[in-house]
């Protein structure tokens, strides 16, 4: 075994042996079934720390061939697959990290030149008497025409130059040139998997490496399942470690991603799977994600000069859906032509998640809203900020049936935050929601939802850890009278969206008056049945 060629399945091992490793060989089968096709280029871009060493570490493992490994697979999904046994171990592979040679060379020629001795000297002392040349292209071409067996590539962080060289269209060129050159349409390569956080497709005109099929978090198709821990697969460990599922989902879910398949669509609840280990191994649901990378990052590209970028990000901090044209996206770090640009980056950075039906994005769960949060109080956001410190005072206000401190709490809401346009029942929902950011604390917060003969405007529903506060339902009224609110509560029978539910309930109705320019609240209580 090598450093690159041939590895070995010591990664691999290391998450088997962890106190928690989820089963994700499956990916296996996907791969088996493209080997050695005119499919056989694939690059898959997900978030930081969202398992893509780990799928790489896997793949090496597997097709290596100087090591039998079946016994690391042998009770695992993919030895049920009839592909299992014609492709393990049957391989010599060529795993490389692009981050490794970036950080150690000083310029991309630098990092190219050795990324090319160092893996042709692994060729050079497996197969002597075929390598005979200096280019890693020409090694490999003899390699494969003594033996007739093709290479399975991996490349972890392919995109890390373009992360670091952000302005440097020259060396992107090169790096792009030289994958191009090193890859296609060469008959050595029987698979080629890259992963990184960026997709490919777009790096201004130049379409070198266009015969990768991409699955990002934009478009994950038929590998979405991989991208992250799935809902049974985090409420299977909830259940061995006691943990609640329900303060999982909010705190970790939010990443739902589409296969789309000729018997329909099949949705996919994927959780952050960082998160979800440490909350089981530490047995406290917490933000532990963005440990890993300081809110800085994200700071960088919320608080860009963008047109309507800020409303967009206010919006979504109170629970709302933004329309994006995603197709814009140059896929770098560094060109951006409108909002929809930025937000469509945060979509692959794992800080918002992309619906593609209704081509819409939103902040994921409560951990990430927190690294906003973060981003947001070192900038000069004061409005939004100050917003979200009194929404602690304002639920507590809510509790106490305060219908007068409740109103005023929302004024100030209203007055604070400028940037929204307050013209209609959605933006005095969007205050609403932002007003009483606290209540994500116990709530989970539901707009428009169905009960009885029609939705309610907003239900808070107590998670289970949180029982002994009171549902909510609140009605919203534009121009008319709070307690015509109340009375289509009752009417329309919007009780019914909470009927689960044992403990006291809020009947709320706020109204705001156009001309006074203030809200008006009535608060009412349901005694538990």
């Amino acid at each position: 075994m090598g450093s690159y060629l041939n590895p070995g399945s010591k990664g691999f091992q290391e998450s088997l042996n962890s106190a928690i490793y989820v089963d994700k060989s499956g990916l296996i089968a996907k791969t088996n079934a493209i080997l050695n096709t005119r499919q056989k280029f694939l690059c898959v871009s997900r978030p930081r720390r969202f398992g893509k060493s780990m799928a790489a570490d896997m793949l090496a493992a597997y097709y290596g061939r100087e090591e039998d490994t079946s016994v690391l697979f042998e009770t695992l999904e993919v030895s049920r697959e009839k592909s299992y046994g014609k492709h393990l171990n049957q391989y010599d592979v060529i795993k490389v990290n692009m981050q490794e040679f970036l950080s150690t060379a000083g310029s991309i020629d630098e990092m190219l030149r050795m990324l090319q001795a160092r893996v042709t000297a692994d060729l050079k002392r497996k197969y002597p008497d075929s390598a005979d040349n200096s280019h890693l292209m020409f090694v490999m071409q003899d390699i494969y025409v003594d033996t007739k067996r093709p290479f399975v590539i991996l490349i972890d962080e392919w995109d890390c130059l373009f992360r670091e060289y952000q302005q440097d269209k020259d060396a992107q060129k090169k790096y792009l040139d030289f994958l191009r050159v090193w890859l296609k349409d060469k008959e050595y390569v029987a698979l080629a998997y890259m992963t990184g956080i960026l997709p490919i497709k777009k790096y201004g005109s130049h379409s070198a490496l266009n015969m990768f099929t991409e699955y990002s978090m934009t478009d994950p198709g038929e590998l979405a399942e991989y991208f992250g821990f799935t809902e049974d697969e985090t409420e299977a460990l909830c259940a061995e470690y006691q943990m609640s599922a329900e303060e999982a989902k909010a705190w970790y879910d939010g990443y739902h991603l589409v296969t789309s398949t000729k018997n329909g669509d099949i949705y996919h609840f994927m959780y952050n799977p960082k998160s979800v280990v440490e909350a089981m191994l530490r047995h406290k649901f917490g933000t532990y994600w963005n440990q890993t990378e300081t809110y800085e990052a994200l700071k960088i590209y919320i608080q860009m000069d963008m047109d309507g970028l800020k409303d967009a990000v206010v919006r979504m901090l109170a629970g709302e859906e933004i329309r994006i044209n995603t197709g814009t996206f140059a896929n770098d770090m560094a060109t951006f032509a409108a909002k929809d640009d930025v937000l469509t980056l945060l979509v692959h950075l794992g800080y918002l998640t992309f619906n593609s039906e209704q081509e819409t994005v939103a902040i994921p769960n409560k951990e990430v809203s927190q690294e906003y949060i973060n981003a947001i109080s070192t900038m000069d956001w004061h409005e939004v900020i100050r917003s979200v410190e009194h929404s602690r005072a304002l639920l507590k206000s809510l509790w106490k049936m305060d219908s007068k401190a409740v109103a005023e709490g929302i004024d100030r809401a209203h007055k604070e935050i400028s940037v929204l346009q307050y013209n209609d029942e959605n933006s005095l929902s969007c205050t609403i929601h932002l007003a009483f950011y606290f209540a994500k604390e116990y709530y989970t917060m539901i707009r428009e939802m169905p009960g009885g003969k029609g939705f309610a405007d907003i239900c808070f529903i107590p998670r289970k850890l949180h029982l002994d506060k009171p549902a909510v339902i609140i009605e919203l009224k534009w121009d008319k009278k709070a307690s015509g609110a109340i009375a289509q509560i009752k009417n329309r029978q919007y009780v019914d969206a909470v009927k689960e539910y044992k403990g006291n309930l809020l009947l709320v109705g706020i109204n705001y008056d156009k001309k006074t320019k203030e809200h008006t609240c009535v608060i009412e209580k349901l005694q538990p049945v």
